[in-house]
């Protein structure tokens, strides 16, 4: 009688958990990022940076402040959902797997 092969965890689990944690972090760092905003100009975030009334270095310093916050908070976030999958499964999730390659 032959082993049955063990079932690999799921990619859906991990798709999940990504999407959680991108969704979360995203929104702790646009939280933090309003509130430190009001704290150094003493004036709410432009609500549209696109807006020809914002003057466009305060659009350009909020975009690329905004733009690489979030993406740093999402990408810390994702590697300790990661980390968690590895402690959980015992295996990197299947978008992460090295395939040797």
């Amino acid at each position: 009688m032959a082993k049955k092969k063990a079932k690999a965890p799921s990619s859906k689990v991990w798709a999940l958990m990504a999407t959680v944690t991108a969704l979360g972090a995203a929104a702790v760092a646009r939280k933090g990022l309003d509130k430190g905003w009001q704290a150094t100009t003493g004036r709410k975030p432009p609500a549209n940076p696109a807006d020809p009334d914002v003057d466009i270095w305060e659009a350009v310093t909020w975009a690329a402040v905004t733009g690489a916050a979030v993406a740093l908070a999402r990408m810390f976030a994702q590697r300790k959902a990661a980390h968690y999958y590895v402690k959980s499964t015992g295996q990197l999730p299947p978008q992460l797997a090295h395939d040797g390659k």
